[in-house]
């Protein structure tokens, strides 16, 4: 219960929480900062790496960094292929010339010819499995505004911002080494995140681990993921390596109901990279766990309402809230509930009046939401009369500075 507050008085309310006990659950996916404590001395030149359901944000390092992402940023070109699909501007079943252009490109391909059609699911597996360069050719000329790889690059810079990639540029749709082809390894993530989460139809594609296009390729046949067969809950994404970039990875890995999103680059070996890439899966589901604080529509607080048929309200949360904390913490943390009150009726059922305020040891600070229990309609005569008279004391006691 909070403290009580006196009628027509504004200033902050707060209620201590104490030792709020914490149980496993599913629930609401809570935003937090990086965690410094328990950092990850990572060998790569960049890294990222996230808690998808609560989107925590578990390593940070050269983030926002632009640099070459090489086959990485094959998963653009993925994207803006999977909203074709989406939107019915391709099909799986449609067949795709090639151009000279596409058929030019050289390192990793499905060694495709002019005199070839393809088909779209054939090009789509083609760019995740066999990591193909032309194959992401072909699909650019074909969804290209007009009709160049070179015009998809420019809207594929455009749509990653569109999506917040914001140190995304591309001038291929491969990864080629070109000048200003760059991305951060942040910008992956959020582009992983997005291809699991808008495409779900798509995504166990990522995880198959061989493809075998017309028998041309009998080198070029398995995904270079190295984490696809380790029993770790990885199912993609996409390996890159130039001698520019270095060897680099998006990757993702679902364990129980938390999925870990995590990306690496520059690292100086396929072996590192696979060494670098388990590691940080290990970390990321041993060294932190999932924990809900609290339940939706249970009451942990009360609002005072001013000129309300009712004198408070309870806060709840609108859906469970949970978040990520080291696996060997306390098993209890302190809250506190802050509001601006007292709170001027009517209320109404869900609308957000307050926020939960958590210090978890040795973590950053969380603000999760509260909402109103239930609706308090504005008082009858009787409360008015019992507010005015109480305004009155108040002016009397206080002077005229004391008024409403």
């Amino acid at each position: 219960m909070l403290s009580p507050i006196n009628p027509g008085a504004t200033r902050l309310g707060r209620t201590l929480i104490s030792s709020l006990q914490l149980a496993l659950a599913a629930g609401l996916a809570v935003s937090l900062p990086a965690l410094p404590a328990f950092a990850f001395d990572t060998k790569a030149k960049a890294a990222y790496v996230l808690d998808a359901g609560t989107d925590t944000v578990l390593l940070s390092k050269n983030a926002d960094v632009p640099l070459p992402p090489a086959s990485m940023s094959k998963l653009m070109t993925l994207y803006v292929a999977f909203e074709a699909l989406r939107d019915g501007r391709l099909t799986l079943d449609e067949t795709l010339p090639v151009s000279e252009h596409a058929m030019s490109y050289k390192g990793s391909t499905m060694f495709l010819d002019t005199q070839d059609r393809v088909r779209v699911e054939d090009l789509l597996r083609g760019i995740i499995v066999l990591s193909g360069n032309d194959a992401c050719v072909v699909i650019a000329e074909a969804l290209s505004p007009d009709g160049t790889e070179a015009g998809f690059a420019r809207y594929m810079t455009k749509r990653g911002q569109d999506l917040g990639m914001t140190a995304s540029t591309f001038a291929n749709s491969n990864g080629w080494p070109a000048a200003g082809h760059r991305m951060s390894v942040h910008d992956l993530a959020i582009l992983a995140e997005r291809l699991i989460e808008d495409f779900p139809e798509y995504y166990p594609l990522f995880a198959e681990t061989h493809f075998e296009f017309d028998g041309r390729a009998p080198s070029n046949t398995r995904n270079r993921n190295p984490l696809l067969k380790l029993g770790i809950g990885a199912d993609g994404l996409k390996t890159g390596h130039t001698e520019e970039a270095g060897y680099g990875l998006v990757g993702s890995a679902l364990q129980g109901d938390r999925r870990v999103i995590f990306v690496v680059s520059g690292l100086n070996s396929e072996r590192a990279r696979a060494e670098e890439a388990e590691a940080l899966v290990n970390w990321s589901f041993r060294q932190f766990t999932k924990k809900t604080v609290a339940q939706e529509g249970v009451a942990i607080a009360e609002a005072e309402v001013w000129r309300g048929a009712e004198q408070s309200v309870g806060l709840v949360p609108a859906k469970d809230l949970e978040i990520l904390l080291p696996s060997l913490s306390a098993k209890t943390i302190q809250g506190e509930v802050v509001y601006n009150g007292p709170i001027e009726a009517p209320v109404a059922k869900g609308q957000r009046l307050a926020e939960l305020v958590l210090q978890p040891e040795e973590l950053p600070e969380v603000r999760l939401p509260l909402v109103a229990e239930a609706d308090v309609p504005a008082g009858g005569f009787v409360v008015r009369v019992k507010t005015a008279a109480l305004v009155l004391i108040k002016q009397f006691l206080t002077g005229p500075e004391g008024a409403l």
